[in-house]
């Protein structure tokens, strides 16, 4: 049974950083690639970025990239997503998401996904 599990959110001043940690088990990140995503009130869920399972590459959305950073920890079957220089509108809840492909074809699409995180919330304001 595959469960992943979302931690290191909070509340975070604008130009503030958080890391995010999504800690999964019943899978293994040699054969998963991870997403994460982000639905704030009354907008859709977004595809916020990737790492492919074949070779560690990563993808961004263009509002993150330069100051979102997703990584892994094989040994610890953990993924991270490193938050810098945070804004208002980056308040949302982030999930993580796994899918058993080897790239990163249409990442950003949510359906691709068949597990998913319960959701952890993320707030920037002064």
């Amino acid at each position: 049974q595959v469960q992943l599990v979302e931690s290191g959110g909070g509340l975070v001043q604008p130009g503030g950083s958080l890391r995010l940690s999504c800690a999964a088990s019943g899978l293994t990140l040699d054969y998963y690639g991870i997403g994460w995503f982000r639905q704030a009130p009354g907008k859709e869920r977004e595809g916020v970025s990737y790492i492919s399972s074949s070779d560690g590459r990563t993808y961004y959305a263009d509002s993150v990239k330069g100051r979102f950073t997703i990584s892994r920890d094989k040994a610890k079957n953990t993924v991270y997503l490193q938050m810098n220089s945070l804004k208002p509108e980056d308040t949302a809840v982030y999930y993580c998401a796994a899918r058993p492909t080897p790239y990163g074809t249409n990442w950003f699409i949510a359906v691709t996904y068949g597990d998913w995180g319960q959701g952890i919330q993320v707030t920037v304001s002064s």
